[in-house]
């Protein structure tokens, strides 16, 4: 038994890392899948075909998470092409590092707008529909960052750290209604951006985790896989840290 079956799900900024994995984890699983990418064109293609032969019905939409009315035409485009919407991934997000004395007034916007307000413009594209249903899943992805900050990612922590207030507010809305809004935060998951590090800085992030071990893409995944099935149906307005004990 698929614990997704007949479900369909959006997820933003699926054509790597984190939301590559979720979108794969879940079509095999039986989910239906409409993801979001900014412009990599050839991933987006590649990952479509990918999902579709798991046997799930999957299409790539090139869409700015951060501009409200293509949030809104995406949510109308996935509802036309797939019939519902029942789970929803906000993935999508962007880092612009640095020390607060260094960060550029566009640079603390930009991060804001593509990693918190991206969440306000697509869940507000979904409630409506997942209203009518009277069934939902939002899932929004936080980071171990939001939790406890970080020097040099001010910005960052503020756009993850807002998203947990936004999550439970959405929570105590919409419960009434049997959609349910939870927060994942990731901690130190190894994936196309941390290859990028060098290795000594990632066998000392490695070695402060008590599970002496980075996360995978696919260790997130199954968190979402929880919190989008009917397994976790009574969990609501909660963060479930994947960190591997980070903050334990």
């Amino acid at each position: 038994m698929k614990l997704l079956e007949n479900k369909t799900t959006l997820v933003t900024g699926a054509t790597r890392g984190i939301g590559r994995g979720i979108a794969l984890t879940f079509a095999k699983q039986g989910s239906n899948v409409a993801f979001t990418y900014s412009s990599s064109v050839e991933a987006a293609n590649e990952l479509e075909k990918e999902l579709m032969d798991l046997g799930v019905k999957a299409k790539g939409y090139q869409s700015n998470a951060a501009n409200y009315e293509a949030a809104q035409q995406l949510a109308a485009d996935v509802l036309k092409e797939f019939g519902t919407i029942d789970v929803l991934i906000n993935n999508a997000g962007i880092t612009k590092d640095n020390l607060l004395m260094r960060i550029s007034e566009e640079d603390f916007d930009t991060v804001i707008e593509v990693n918190l307000k991206s969440v306000f413009n697509l869940t507000k594209a979904v409630i409506r529909p997942m209203m009518k249903q009277r069934a939902g899943s939002i899932i929004n992805m936080s980071s171990v960052v939001g939790l406890k900050g970080n020097a040099g990612q001010a910005n960052y922590a503020a756009s993850k750290a807002g998203i947990l207030g936004f999550t439970k507010s959405v929570a105590l809305e919409l419960g009434s209604r049997n959609i349910r809004c939870n927060t994942i935060a990731p901690g130190f998951i190894e994936t196309e951006m941390t290859e990028k590090l060098n290795e000594d800085v990632v066998k000392g992030w490695r070695e402060a985790i008590p599970l002496k071990r980075g996360g995978t893409a696919e260790d997130v995944a199954n968190a979402c896989v929880f919190l989008a099935s009917d397994m976790s149906s009574y969990i609501t307005g909660q963060t479930l840290s994947v960190d591997g004990g980070m903050l334990t």
